[in-house]
């Protein structure tokens, strides 16, 4: 009689099921519910490591080796099922623990399928056992790791919101109140310099440890960001804040911190706000928070600070908002345009080069130039995306018009924006010959705020083909040495002293001095904001190379170099 195909032996070449299924970590099984007779592989102890089988022979022995925290066992999810068996049978999956001898505790996958008997409940159940302890232990990790800091162990910010919502809605609720502190480690960056990061891990460590130690039952704690934690206070008044911020900055201030590295002095700042009365939803909240702890950190770090309403603070607040809005609309809407201004050669007037200036389109039709904007993408942290947009027309006119020679302003964020570099680069790259008709402009200001990385922008921008120029000189008062070692091509005079020098001695002599050390180190020179005839011949009299200014000519979205040529700037 020929053995079943279950029975027999695999044949050489042949895979073997079992041996497959053991190496897995996976066994099969078969539950007959009318019996309580438990059938498994042949693999059961290798898989299960079980010392005693007979425990399993049943279902009834199989449970009493579940562990007792178990919130799901298959008695469950089969005996207790409300689902109805249509013929083929009802499918479950579920996780449960199994504790061996000693009490090791293993994680197990149990995914099945349970038949309906004449009565309509379930009769019989088979399916297959895996052993899951790592993926359980992993799932777990990320569980808690996505509500609690691995380093501290209080709660992350994403689940102290949740409870800061939580504690908000029930204020509102019971027209009662709460507050929010939020408490940054003064000085951690200099933690970090003098000890190392570690060390620094550590007191972010204690630091929590003695917040913790001050708060009460239903007050709740967790780590906001880096060097800051935040802390829920139900029922709180404003009085009974104050008394808390005051313990926590005692309980951190009066006691130096002991690590691996000796002995550390640590305070903290607090900005606190109590809600609903100054904020009803969450994001309102954790941003006047903000605004209460960095107006405390400007007064005096180490000390605690209440948000109280602004007027001002509001709307500048709101005009922010209105603002980013409608720099991110005109970025989408495609309604950022350039117009350009002329710069001429001092003694023939001619157009050397054109300045390329922002606007933005309004709805109605109407432009705007950037003097207004340009400020406050900058604080927004928007100006990065208005330059590349800028950079794209800028080049685009390059292309379209071989003739055409222009500058374009760069923000100090941008100089160091990967985005930025990778337009230039590429699009330099793709249109051999426009590199030597592009002036890329910088600020005196930027360049005077780091001297060696202007230095590395400017050696790069040039190195890609390009001229430079620095803007707006003599406004930062940099130093001739500086300007020698930046090795730029060009000075713009800042408009400022220029459109008074026909009526002030003292800035008629700075000017001139200026284009004098200028020429001095080879550099040409453009004067800005010039007004009248009379400005633009002491100029000239004194050798400034180029004239910028209402007297040449206001900025037009005019292609004005369509008309004619332009002499190409060496």
């Amino acid at each position: 009689m020929e053995p079943k195909e279950s029975e027999r032996a695999a044949l050489p070449g042949e895979p073997d099921p079992i041996r497959i299924l053991t190496a897995i970590g996976e066994v099969a099984y078969d539950w007959r519910l009318d019996s309580d007779t438990l059938t498994w592989g042949p693999n059961v102890e290798a898989v299960l490591n079980i010392e005693s089988l007979s425990k399993i022979r049943t279902g009834r022995g199989y449970a009493q080796l579940f562990d007792p925290e178990n919130l799901v066992t298959p008695y469950d999810v089969v005996m207790q099922s409300s689902h109805q068996d249509d013929g083929r049978g009802v499918a479950y999956q579920i996780e449960y623990a199994l504790l061996r001898e000693g009490g090791e505790r293993v994680w197990l996958e149990d995914t099945g399928r349970w038949f309906a008997g004449p009565n309509g409940r379930p009769a019989h159940a088979h399916g297959v056992v895996r052993i899951v302890s790592e993926r359980h232990e992993n799932d777990q990790r990320l569980a808690y790791l996505s509500r609690f800091d691995d380093l501290t162990g209080e709660m992350n910010r994403w689940r102290l919101t949740e409870i800061l919502g939580a504690a908000l809605d029930d204020a509102i609720k019971g027209r009662s109140s709460c507050a929010f502190l939020l408490i940054a480690v003064d000085n951690l960056a200099r933690i970090n310099e003098a000890y190392g990061f570690g060390i620094a891990d550590e007191v972010i460590s204690a630091v929590a440890r003695r917040l913790r130690a001050k708060l009460r039952a239903s007050d709740a704690l967790g780590r906001f960001s880096g060097n800051k934690f935040g802390i829920v206070l139900r029922n709180c008044t404003p009085d009974e804040m104050a008394v808390a911020a005051d313990r926590l900055l005692a309980g951190i201030r009066d006691e130096v911190m002991q690590t691996s590295a000796g002995v550390v002095a640590v305070t903290i700042t607090i900005g606190g706000i109590v809600a609903p009365r100054h904020a009803r939803d969450v994001s309102d909240v954790l941003a006047r928070a903000q605004e209460a702890l960095t107006l405390a950190k400007a007064k005096r770090p180490g000390s605690f600070l209440a948000y109280r309403p602004s007027v001002e603070r509001e709307a500048i607040r709101r005009e922010n908002i209105r603002a980013t809005d409608e720099i991110v609309a005109a970025l989408n809407d495609r309604r950022i345009l350039l117009a350009f201004e002329p710069v001429v050669d001092t003694v023939t007037r001619e157009p050397v080069f054109y300045e390329s200036l922002m606007r933005i389109r309004f709805g109605d039709g109407s432009l705007t130039s950037a003097i207004g904007i340009v400020p406050v993408a900058e604080r927004l942290g928007l100006v990065r995306l208005l330059d590349n947009r800028v950079l794209e027309l800028v080049i685009a006119d390059l292309v379209a018009a071989p003739n055409a020679v222009l500058s374009v302003n760069v923000s100090p964020a941008s100089t160091l924006d990967p985005d930025w570099w990778t337009t230039l680069g590429a699009q330099l790259r793709a249109y051999p010959g426009i590199a030597e008709r592009l002036i890329v402009e910088i600020t005196e200001m930027a360049a005077i705020h780091d001297v060696e990385e202007t230095r590395a922008f400017v050696s790069r921008v040039k190195d890609l083909g390009c001229h430079i120029a620095i803007d707006d000189f003599g406004a930062g008062h940099t130093s001739f040495r500086n300007l020698r070692r930046l090795g730029v091509d060009m000075v713009k005079i800042d408009g400022a002293f220029v459109e008074n020098m026909t009526r002030s001695a003292d800035d008629a002599m700075f000017v001139r001095t200026m284009i004098e050390l200028a020429r001095g180190l080879d550099l040409r020179t453009v004067a800005e904001w010039v007004q009248d005839e009379e400005a633009a011949a002491m100029l000239r009299e004194w050798g400034c190379d180029y004239l910028q200014g209402s007297l040449l000519g206001t900025a037009s979205t005019d292609r004005p170099w369509i008309a004619g040529r332009q002499d190409h700037v060496a």
